[in-house]
C-alpha cells in the first residue's frame, strides 16, 4: 500500500499536477464586497409577508361580536336594487382595501344589466384580478346560508375561485 502511494506521488511530481493545482487555488481567491454585508437592522418592506406565512397575529375580538375579527382580509359581497358591489376589508380598518362595483363606468359599459348573475360574475373576475395585483391571495368569505344558496352569490364565489383567490385563510402558525 505504501509502495503504491509513493509511486503515485512520483508520477504527480513528474507530470506537474501539484504545480497546476497550486496555481488554480491561488487564482480563485474570493473577492470581498462590503456592499453585500448583512445589515445589523432589518426592515421588512413587505407588509404582507407575515400574513402569507400565517405568522402574523390575528385579532380574535370578543366572542359575542359578529362578524368575528379572526381574519387578515375579509370579503363582503352586496347586492342592491340597482348594483352589485364587493369590497375587501383588512382586519384593522373599516375602510375597504379593494373595491369593485357595477357603478364603475368601465364595468358598467360592458354589462347589459348591473344586477344580473353575469354582473356578479364580472365583479368577481375583476376583484380577483385586483386582489392578485395587490398581493392578496387569501380572503375570508362568510355568507349566511340562505343567501349563499342563490345563483348570483354562487356565481360570484366561483368567479373569485377561478380567478385564483383562495376564499379561506390558512391556520395561524404559533412558533
Amino acid at each position: 500500500m505504501a509502495l503504491v502511494a509513493a509511486l503515485l506521488r512520483r508520477v504527480r511530481l513528474r507530470s506537474g499536477w501539484s504545480e497546476a493545482r497550486s496555481l488554480t487555488q491561488a487564482a480563485h481567491k474570493p473577492e470581498i464586497n462590503h456592499n453585500e454585508d448583512i445589515s445589523k437592522t432589518f426592515v421588512n418592506r413587505n407588509p404582507r409577508n407575515l400574513e402569507q406565512m400565517a405568522l402574523a397575529v390575528k385579532d380574535r375580538g370578543w366572542a359575542t361580536v359578529w362578524p368575528t375579527k379572526h381574519y387578515y382580509h375579509r370579503l363582503v359581497f352586496q347586492r342592491s336594487q340597482h348594483h352589485v358591489s364587493a369590497e375587501v376589508f383588512s382586519c384593522d380598518s373599516n375602510v375597504p382595501v379593494l373595491t369593485c362595483s357595477t357603478q364603475e363606468w368601465a364595468l358598467k359599459k360592458e354589462l347589459s344589466s348591473t344586477r344580473s348573475v353575469s354582473a356578479c360574475r364580472a365583479v368577481g373576475e375583476v376583484l380577483a384580478q385586483r386582489c392578485h395585483e395587490a398581493g392578496i391571495t387569501h380572503l375570508v368569505y362568510r355568507e349566511v346560508p340562505w343567501a349563499f344558496r342563490t345563483e348570483a352569490v354562487q356565481t360570484f364565489w366561483t368567479a373569485m375561485k377561478e380567478g385564483g383567490v383562495i376564499l379561506s385563510e390558512p391556520r395561524r402558525k404559533f412558533i
